[in-house]
C-alpha cells in the first residue's frame, strides 16, 4: 500500500503538523498525488521556498485555475524574508475549489523531531479533512530538552523534567493531552529499534500510527 493510502490522504485539504519531517513529507505526498489529480502545496505558517516546484501567489481564482492547467503540483505562498513563503493570498476555501488535493504545512518545529504546541499552534485551516501529526523516530530515547520544540511546554504536559528521556509512554502522554491529528506518522524509522518504539507508541494511542522512512521508501501500519 502506498504512503498516500496508508495516511488516508483523500481529495480536499490535508494539514501536516508536529515535529520535523513535515516539509519532506509534504513534497513526497505531492509527488505521489500528481498522478491522481491536481495538487497544491502551501503553508498556513512559514515554509522554505521549494527549488523544484513552480511557486507563485495568484490574486484571483481565475489566475490560480490557469496556473494549475499549466503546472501541477504547484506551490503557493506569499513572499517572506530569508527566501521563505507565508500563507497564500487566496483563502484556503478557494484553493480546495481549484485543486483536487491541497497539502498544507500547518505547524513549525525548527527541524526538531517532536514538539508541544503553544496556544496559537497549530494553524490548521478550517477546511482540513485530514490532519497528519508527524514525529521523528530520532526523538526516541533522547532528552526532552534536546529533541523537542518548546521543551518547557512539552515537559509540563508530560509531567516530567526537561532532562527526561523521550520514551513512547512519555510521547504518548503529550499526544493524548494535546489531542491533535487524525493519524500519526513516525518518520525516520531506519533501525529495528525505531520500528519497535513506533509500535510501542501505537499501542498507547487511540489513533492509527504509520511508521516509515522517506529515505528508503518503507512504510507500514504499526
Amino acid at each position: 500500500m502506498s504512503l498516500v493510502d496508508l495516511l488516508g490522504v483523500r481529495p480536499g485539504l490535508t494539514a501536516l503538523i508536529g515535529g520535523g519531517g513535515k516539509t519532506t513529507l509534504l513534497f513526497a505526498l505531492a509527488e505521489a498525488l500528481k498522478e491522481r489529480g491536481s495538487v497544491i502545496v502551501c503553508t498556513s505558517t512559514k515554509i522554505r521556498r521549494p527549488e523544484r516546484l513552480r511557486t507563485l501567489d495568484p490574486d484571483s481564482p481565475e489566475a490560480l485555475a490557469a496556473a494549475l492547467r499549466e503546472t501541477s503540483p504547484l506551490c503557493l505562498g506569499s513572499p517572506w524574508p530569508e527566501g521563505k513563503l507565508a500563507a497564500p493570498s487566496l483563502p484556503f476555501a478557494a484553493l480546495t475549489e481549484a485543486a483536487d488535493y491541497v497539502l498544507v504545512e500547518a505547524d513549525g518545529s525548527r527541524g526538531l523531531p517532536a514538539k508541544a504546541h503553544a496556544a496559537h499552534e497549530p494553524v490548521i485551516p478550517a477546511e482540513a479533512g485530514r490532519v497528519i501529526l508527524v514525529l521523528g523516530a530520532d526523538a526516541f530515547g533522547a532528552p526532552i530538552s534536546e529533541r523537542c520544540h518548546r521543551p518547557e511546554r512539552f515537559a509540563a504536559l508530560a509531567s516530567a523534567e526537561p532532562g527526561a528521556l523521550l520514551y513512547p509512554a512519555l510521547l504518548a502522554r503529550v499526544i493524548r493531552s494535546e489531542g491533535y491529528g487524525n493519524i500519526i506518522y513516525v518518520n525516520k524509522c531506519e533501525s529495528e529499534r525505531d520500528w519497535q518504539n513506533a509500535a510501542a507508541l501505537a499501542e498507547l494511542l487511540p489513533l492509527p500510527v504509520v511508521a516509515g522512512s522517506l529515505w528508503d521508501g518503507r512504510f507500514r501500519y504499526v
